[in-house]
């Protein structure tokens, strides 16, 4: 977070991520993502890139346009409670900058990306677009800081479902220190509408260990309701209400398939990016041979 422009950080994020991926025995992992994908039997033998075969002694055609037109929304909670930070910075920013690198990212691959921003309202969207000046626009709007006061997860979801029609990829970045009990049907709303969803729980360490020092006066961020706490004595409670409400939040995701990662925000965001990118290609295998499989049968 040392670089204050949050476009030039997320640029550095990205080609962090490029240079590690060059160095590692993942080589071959770019190569695949960035402009081709694997050959399979009944591609047309023309498209072969035998000089990538060369290389990694794997066959690959080179993608076909409609192969790369993704369209993903950034929904990014910007309410009071993600101002919280105890190394400097605060959830919002590292949720903001996680969400500008995915997006300049995308935009690199040629993608569509959009964005929704809320508290307990949506402050800003912008439809999913790949053209000049759109990123520009994206990145201005993550730069605004948190606000609002509560975080309602329901309206920016119910909104998604509403005006995005077309099929494609939804992710939500937010601490989820919220009731979570609508967030199930939210979620299917989405799910049933053929969107793929990823959700990034967004923790500070500190919210995360609770360790904190002698007892003292504690405010609730969204409520400012005032509490004094002896955190040696409620450190327990606290840490098994945190796992139960992320446990009740992790099994909703997985019953409705549903990608979830939790990320204390001293997690490198090149590591982030790194799943984020196995998935999308593992997701991307998957519809693959569904696909084959479907056709054989129909055959």
């Amino acid at each position: 977070m040392s670089i204050r422009n949050l476009e030039m950080r997320a640029r550095v994020v990205v080609e962090g991520f490029w240079n590690g991926i060059h160095r590692s025995p993942y080589h071959g992992f770019s190569v695949e993502f960035t402009e081709y994908r694997q050959y399979t039997p009944g591609d047309d033998p023309r498209y072969l890139d035998w000089r990538v075969f060369a290389r990694s002694d794997r066959y690959f055609i080179k993608k076909f346009e409609d192969e790369t037109n993704l369209r993903c929304h950034l929904l990014v909670d910007n309410s009071r409670s993600m101002s919280y930070g105890s190394r400097g910075y605060s959830k919002a920013q590292y949720a903001a900058t996680l969400a500008a690198t995915l997006a300049y990212f995308l935009y690199l691959q040629g993608d569509a990306v959009g964005l929704l921003t809320f508290d307990e309202q949506i402050r800003d969207y912008l439809p999913a677009r790949h053209r000049t000046g759109h990123l520009r626009h994206l990145m201005l709007a993550l730069e605004k800081p948190a606000g609002g006061k509560d975080t309602n997860l329901a309206a920016p979801l119910k909104r998604i479902a509403e005006i995005v029609r077309k099929r494609g990829l939804i992710v939500l970045l937010s601490d989820f220190l919220a009731p979570i009990e609508r967030l199930e049907a939210d979620l299917i709303a989405l799910t049933a509408g053929g969107h793929e969803v990823i959700l990034f729980q967004v923790l500070d360490p500190a919210e995360l260990a609770f360790e904190f020092g002698p007892s003292a006066m504690f405010e609730d961020i969204e409520s400012g309701r005032i509490l004094f706490i002896d955190p040696t004595a409620a450190r327990k409670e606290y840490l098994g209400r945190l796992e139960t409400h992320t446990a009740t939040l992790r099994a909703t995701c997985q019953r409705l398939g549903i990608v979830f990662h939790r990320l204390p925000t001293d997690r490198a965001l090149e590591l982030t990016l790194f799943d984020f990118v196995r998935e999308r290609m593992q997701r991307r295998r998957q519809v693959q041979h569904v696909g084959r499989y479907a056709t054989r049968r129909h055959v």
